[in-house]
């Protein structure tokens, strides 16, 4: 066996160093590189903006370019569906309810009772009246209600204002998580959903920020209210016709802006969503039926209204009949904790709503118009 030696015949190669001398460029070049690099970068996110919008400043947009499908069920049938998926789980949601509304009450409440008494004075004094068909002084009392509440916690200080706002934050971001884990067909428990839903806790509260810079302009507008009331610039119908004017103006150009960022209070707490792409997602998500979102968002908010009512009205005749036969109970803050308790309900109950409104949104795999 002739064994045959095997020549290498590749060419070896000189390796070449090249020196190539550094070229200074002066900080006006600099300057404008990077000037073009930005306005590059600008204009590619505002063509895409455009070709996510069908709509065009000063221009008249045709139905066709906009109209976008949503398929969803009726107000109150998608009401009693929201009512039945927290149902299914009511152990887990009551004991989450439970646990936020002690918290507030931790904090001092919401209110304080001399507001109750107030109410309470009032709806005496309509008590005869319904019967005659007078209802006055109940009309006084439910305005004096929602007052009540629309003010905020004012009696609190600015720490405990802070707390209340982080616990029902929070309160949204645990019923969020917990109502994703169970439409996957997962059985978590609460603890799970305290521990586990606080991960995109900043990001939600930078799209929070959002909104409330949105509804800026509509205090803005009360100010305005509250300065010329003052003043007596109201008493005229023809300036009190403009400022109405003015303010359903402000009030319509609020509620276009909050329906997409209320969306996105849902989107951010998706795993990896930062809040400006949420916002931008949820825009996307709305575009052609911005309306039809804002009507059920106004909805689910006018059932906490009534909710309210419901449950408020009969519960303080009975604590005032009580605390009138019993002097014993009289110094007892029964309203303040049933409205704190309330808050967390009303807190869990409108998260659930508007995760169950995106997830319908988001099943509906219409494209953007």
């Amino acid at each position: 066996m002739v064994l045959k030696k095997t020549k290498n015949t590749a060419k070896t190669r000189s390796k070449k160093t090249i020196t190539t001398a550094r070229v200074r460029t002066s900080p006006g070049r600099r300057f404008n590189s990077w000037l073009v690099r930005t306005n590059a970068r600008l204009t590619r996110r505002y063509q895409g903006f455009l070709d996510r919008r069908p709509h065009r400043s000063f221009q008249l947009t045709r139905r066709r370019d906009y109209v976008r499908s949503l398929r969803l069920p009726g107000y109150i049938s998608f009401t009693l569906f929201v009512w039945r998926t927290l149902q299914r789980h009511r152990r887990t949601f009551l004991l989450l309810v439970l646990l936020y509304g002690f918290a507030m009450m931790a904090l001092g409440g919401i209110t304080n009772q001399q507001a109750y008494s107030q109410i309470s004075e009032l709806l005496q004094e309509a008590g005869p009246e319904v019967f005659t068909g007078g209802t006055g002084k109940l009309g006084e009392a439910g305005l004096l209600l929602l007052s009540t509440f629309a003010s905020g916690p004012g009696a609190l200080t600015v720490e405990q204002q802070i707390f209340l706002g982080l616990a029902l934050l929070l309160a949204w971001l645990t019923t969020v998580w917990l109502l994703r884990e169970y439409l996957l067909g997962r059985r978590p428990r609460l603890r799970d959903g305290l521990y586990n839903s606080g991960s995109p806790f900043v990001s939600t509260f930078i799209v929070v920020f959002v909104l409330i810079l949105q509804c800026l302009p509509a205090g803005i507008v009360a100010l305005i209210y509250a300065a010329l009331s003052s003043v007596g610039l109201l008493e005229n119908g023809f300036s009190s016709m403009l400022f109405w004017i003015f303010a359903v103006t402000v009030g319509a150009l609020v509620l276009y802006w909050v329906t997409s960022t209320i969306i996105a209070l849902v989107v951010v707490t998706l795993p990896g969503m930062y809040p400006l792409r949420a916002l931008k997602s949820s825009g996307d998500l709305v575009v052609g039926r911005r309306l039809r979102i804002m009507y059920r968002l106004l909805w689910g908010m006018f059932m906490i209204v009534v909710a309210w009512a419901v449950v408020f009205i009969p519960l303080l005749i009975l604590d005032t009949a009580v605390k009138d036969a019993w002097d014993a109970v009289s110094d007892v803050p029964t309203m303040p904790m049933a409205a704190a308790v309330m808050s967390a309900a009303s807190s869990v109950w409108l998260a659930a709503y508007v995760y169950l409104l995106y997830r319908k949104v988001v099943d509906d795999d219409a494209k953007p118009a």
